[in-house]
């Protein structure tokens, strides 16, 4: 007789119902950077598809043996997708039985995206930022900048932070409402330029149609560049400047910017190297650190993981069958 397979369905509206703390998601992202630095992990380079210029469809499979952490995310990045009121990520995360194979949960994907992206800057931020750093820059200001600020906030003592937008409209409304949320000096600049030249840390989350406008000059000592989108918005020479280069994955960093054209230079570590203890991280204050977290999919299994186990124990979401 054939068994019976349930799964659990989340929305994202169940999701943001959980409440679960920004603190929480730091703590199982910096799990997961352990053991992936630990190589306790199976995450192939994520293959993508893409249907438009500019965008992006992604499978992205991991499992996590120490941790029972298994799935797999299918997310989507397409720019033209805001003309159609829709967002820029949107997919979905599937979590698998170990044991079994079968799917016990499906649930959106995009905030859990945002949520662990911000938290892998946080993690980046507690190994690589210079002692008493304290002046943020956050280029690009939609739901992954809201959700950068609110995961630095977490780990760093902010004096004050400059935010730009290419689009003015969407720079007022993210200063009004994080402001709102955010207990931090939020200054809006002219130029990313204004926001970046006196940053200790840079933050850029652009969409992959961006062009290189970040220039060498614009960053100081000491400065620690985390960039969501691989090497798009730095200029080669910027990238070549720096003391220390870090990626959270090479093979999969590689195969992605073969698709840019554009070189980058073999990594110093991978953060989960540097989390896990087998090399040092900052060094020195004066150090130029550029660290690109492009996303691992150990940190949506694992994020993932402790979502549903939320969602279990406060009983939130629909069960659907499966056969």
């Amino acid at each position: 007789m054939k068994g019976k397979v349930e799964f659990l369905y989340l929305s994202r509206q169940d999701i943001e119902n959980l409440g679960i703390s920004m603190k929480e998601v730091i703590e199982a992202v910096e799990k997961s950077f352990r053991e992936h630095g630990l190589k306790r992990v199976q995450m192939p380079p994520k293959p993508g598809v893409h249907s438009r210029p500019n965008a992006f469809i992604h499978a992205m499979p991991a499992y996590v043996p120490q941790l029972e952490a298994l799935g797999m995310k299918w997310v989507s990045g397409y720019p033209q997708a805001r003309k159609y009121g829709l967002p820029y990520i949107m997919g979905l995360l599937i979590l698998n039985d170990p044991e079994t194979g079968a799917p016990y949960c499906v649930m959106e994907c995009g905030l859990e995206t945002a949520m662990r992206t911000g938290a892998a800057s946080a993690v980046a931020f507690k190994y690589l930022a210079k002692e008493n750093a304290e002046n943020l820059a956050i280029i690009g200001l939609g739901e992954q900048g809201r959700w950068q600020l609110i995961a630095l906030n977490e780990v760093m003592d902010i004096k004050q932070v400059k935010v730009y937008d290419i689009v003015k409209e969407a720079q007022d409304k993210y200063v009004k409402e994080m402001s709102e949320k955010v207990d931090v000096n939020i200054i809006p600049t002219e130029s990313a330029k204004e926001a970046i030249i006196d940053a200790d840390v840079v933050i850029t989350a652009c969409s992959e149609d961006v062009k290189p406008f970040i220039e060498k000059d614009w960053l100081k000592e000491g400065v620690l560049c985390l960039p969501l989108e691989l090497n798009l918005a730095y200029k080669d020479e910027a990238i070549f400047s720096m003391d220390k280069i870090i990626v959270d994955d090479w093979p999969q960093t590689l195969e992605h910017v073969k698709l840019t054209g554009r070189k980058i230079p073999e990594p110093y570590a991978e953060l989960g190297e540097i989390v896990a203890g087998k090399k040092p991280g900052r060094e020195d204050d004066k150090e130029k650190i550029w660290d690109s977290n492009y996303g691992l999919a150990v940190h949506d299994v694992i994020v993932g993981k402790l979502i549903y186990e939320k969602a279990v124990k406060k009983g939130v979401g629909i069960k659907l069958v499966l056969m």
